[in-house]
């Protein structure tokens, strides 16, 4: 009898433990990336599909005193990355130079915890995270934190010897994707 109690209690605590979520599949919105290491800091506007696997950031880069802008867009079904340099409209068309990152959480992530940010004693003024890490195929670690309970992603790091350290926070995101045309090639990229 005990036995069969104690056996309850542990499966009923297991099955508490928050898996990891799926996020939405089309949003746009903003993100900020940096890696101290390499004085290096990102700004960009990001349209994202997660169905067909395609990607267009509108980017500021600082390379310490350097600053750059870019429009980017990663067609992973199509292998190809088109880098539009937006001071000199020159385009480069190239393979991806990166390989395809789910927002979100990472289908193997574990579970680190959850917490609210802003005044839990103010209702409507503050959201829910769960914070999310693991290691990627290559044995790289990386983290996820996402709203709960829509998944939202909030922010992400990883490591690696080819990268350093990189984390990024994402931030105005808005569900879906208004205008499609944003994934096709700009006209100085085509012909």
């Amino acid at each position: 009898m005990w036995a069969a109690i104690l056996l309850l209690s542990v499966t009923l605590v297991a099955a508490q433990e928050p898996r990891p979520c799926l996020s939405p599949e089309q949003w746009e919105g903003k993100f900020y990336r940096t890696d101290y290491s390499k004085n290096f800091t990102q700004f960009a506007r990001v349209s994202y599909d997660e169905t067909n696997r395609r990607v267009r950031e509108v980017e500021e880069l600082e390379f310490g005193a350097t600053r750059d802008y870019y429009d980017v867009l990663y067609l992973h079904n199509e292998n190809k990355e088109y880098r539009l340099n937006l001071r000199t409209r020159t385009c480069n068309v190239t393979t991806l130079s990166r390989p395809w990152i789910p927002a979100g959480v990472p289908r193997n992530a574990q579970y680190k915890g959850e917490a609210n940010v802003g005044p839990v004693n103010i209702p409507n003024e503050h959201v829910t995270v769960i914070a999310f890490d693991g290691k990627d195929e290559e044995g790289n670690p990386y983290y996820g934190t996402v709203t709960s309970p829509d998944c939202v992603p909030v922010a992400s790091g990883f490591y690696s010897k080819r990268t350093g350290f990189i984390h990024t926070t994402f931030y105005d995101i808005s569900a879906g994707i208004p205008d499609p045309s944003v994934f096709i090639p700009p006209s100085e990229c085509q012909g």
